[in-house]
């Protein structure tokens, strides 16, 4: 993990205003103004993934989660390395789209209650890019985002507070703001929260097709492709 400044010189690229102007694009360009800032500032973000160079704005349907609102009255995220982003994330959370990726089936009702995040570079973001996304998760004390996986290589900053982090093959780790964890692709995670909140950056690369899964779910799919394959080498 490292830590950043948010000092130093950066390149923000210059996205016109056009007569189809998505609504709300000041508040998302003072974000990708922040986000950029911290991007270039950190050599962790830096060797994971470049800024990309093709980014457009796009509209953005407003779609608010039941972490939108713990987000805007949240208090509890203390001194921060980050706190222009930070301010700039909370900011756009009131007209972002905020979104779901798992059934209260698979984890909870509460974990749905109270888990939150929205995109800011890709579907649903105000920004397209077909090199990276990024995304802003959320969340509040004594919340278990239980172990997951994808097929997308990820990096985490960590905004502001704090929550334990875990990944196969390391020990856990309790990160605070300007630190950072990578996650490489189908390397199953979890992250737990205690009395603090945290709000994260995330940054995906390599493959943008495949959604979160829950680790068991995907040993379960894993495992039944691997009975089936030599039922088809078989029929061949």
């Amino acid at each position: 993990m490292s830590r950043l400044s948010e000092r130093g010189s950066f390149a923000v690229p210059r996205i016109l205003r056009m007569e189809n102007t998505p609504v709300h694009f000041d508040v998302f360009a003072a974000l990708l103004q922040a986000l950029f800032r911290v991007h270039q500032s950190h050599e962790a973000l830096r060797r994971f993934a470049p800024m990309p160079p093709d980014l457009a704005a796009q509209p953005v349907e407003v779609v608010h989660k039941g972490a939108t609102a713990l987000l805007q009255r949240e208090g509890g995220f203390g001194s921060s390395a980050l706190a222009d982003l930070q301010a700039a994330v909370v900011a756009a959370g009131q007209v972002a789209q905020w979104r779901e990726h798992y059934r209260a089936e698979e984890v909870g009702q509460d974990f749905l209650d109270r888990f939150g995040c929205y995109p800011i570079i890709g579907e649903g973001g105000p920004y397209s890019s077909a090199a990276l996304r990024a995304w802003i998760v959320y969340m509040p004390p004594h919340l278990y985002y239980p172990w997951h996986e994808h097929q997308a290589a990820e990096l985490y900053l960590i905004i502001s507070g704090s929550a334990m982090f875990r990944k196969e093959g390391s020990a856990d780790v309790t990160l605070r703001s300007g630190d950072t964890v990578f996650h490489g692709r189908n390397q199953p995670h979890a992250t737990e929260t205690g009395a603090d909140p945290v709000l994260c950056l995330v940054l995906w690369r390599d493959d943008f097709e495949h959604a979160p899964m829950l680790s068991d779910l995907a040993k379960l799919q894993k495992d039944a492709a691997q009975l089936a394959l030599p039922r088809v080498l078989t029929a061949q």
